[in-house]
């Protein structure tokens, strides 16, 4: 009796194996699909753009193979050069701006009674399109605008400043304008690390005489490492692409005093039909987001790991 018992279930046993193991071979085929679709919008653009980037193409002949030259004269024109300056500059000016005021905004106002409605103003512009932000702060930011107005009506200086005028500044000024826009959410992803802090080493620390920066200082910034990675690899990323704002408010000008690598890259392909350059522009700003990107985050995880 006790055989006949044991005979079905060690059958059902084989059969969840052998399903399992059948599952196991099939699986790869039903992630087929996905990969097609990857490969057909994401790795053929890319190989196509790759390609295209050592050839003179003005879209419409036929490319032809022209080497390493549009990469030489990348790195040989003064105005690229302008250009990656200016890219540098929004990363530098990406991961502290918008990421302290975030950080700022939410430790200020997590556990406060009011503090969603107290975030809320900063969250609402991000709503906002990165083109409609470019003109509102172009209105306020341009000669005689909103700013130069408030300013002279206080009778303080700067009323009639170019602000978007020559470069640094300009660049500046639109940092500061992409920053009303990406606090609001950075201290949202701060306040949900926040919220994930457990509560009672906070109050352990507060009997023990922990208050104000010393509690943040060594209780509540360590615990909010991993989503600080995550705020400023999206910010490092974000930087680098940055195009909306810049073609909004100054196109880039006066001049290429204010043009990012992805504005030249725009106007080398669409505005000046050198479909070769705009492709090695193209490829150049990639990976250099890629390869910031992977050792940003091969930097955090290695800290991570040493303190681990």
């Amino acid at each position: 009796m006790t055989a006949v018992t044991e005979r079905p279930v060690e059958t059902r046993r084989l059969n969840a194996t052998r399903a399992a193991r059948t599952g196991a071979r099939m699986a790869p085929l039903f992630g087929l699909p996905a990969a097609g679709v990857v490969a057909l919008l994401l790795y053929l653009p890319f190989l196509w753009t790759t390609y295209v980037s050592f050839t003179d193409y003005d879209g419409l002949a036929s490319p032809v193979w022209s080497g390493l030259a549009n990469y030489k004269a990348m790195f040989s024109d003064p105005d690229l050069i302008g250009a990656l300056v200016n890219t540098l500059l929004w990363v530098a000016g990406m991961i502290t701006l918008p990421v302290v005021l975030g950080l700022l905004v939410a430790v200020l106002t997590y556990g406060h009674k009011w503090g969603t409605w107290l975030r809320l103003p900063f969250l609402l512009p991000y709503a906002i399109s990165g083109v409609a932000v470019g003109v509102i702060w172009g209105f306020v930011l341009q000669p005689d605008g909103a700013l130069g107005q408030a300013l002279g009506f206080f009778g303080l200086p700067g009323a009639h400043t170019g602000w978007l005028q020559s470069g640094p500044g300009n660049t500046l000024m639109m940092i500061v304008a992409t920053t009303w826009q990406a606090a609001g959410v950075n201290a949202l992803l701060f306040v949900v690390g926040l919220q994930s802090i457990p509560t009672e080493p906070l109050e352990a620390a507060r009997l023990d005489g922990a208050d104000g920066f010393k509690l943040f200082r060594h209780h509540l910034w360590p615990q909010l490492r991993a989503i600080t990675t995550v705020v400023i690899g999206l910010s490092i990323v974000g930087s680098l692409k940055t195009f909306d704002v810049v073609w909004v408010m100054t196109q880039g000008g006066p001049g290429t005093s204010s043009e990012t690598l992805a504005l030249s890259m725009y106007k080398e392909t669409f505005v000046l039909n050198d479909y070769g350059q705009g492709a090695a522009i193209a490829l150049f700003l990639s990976l250099v987001t890629f390869a910031a990107s992977v050792l940003y985050l091969r930097y955090q995880l290695g800290d991570a790991r040493e303190q681990g």
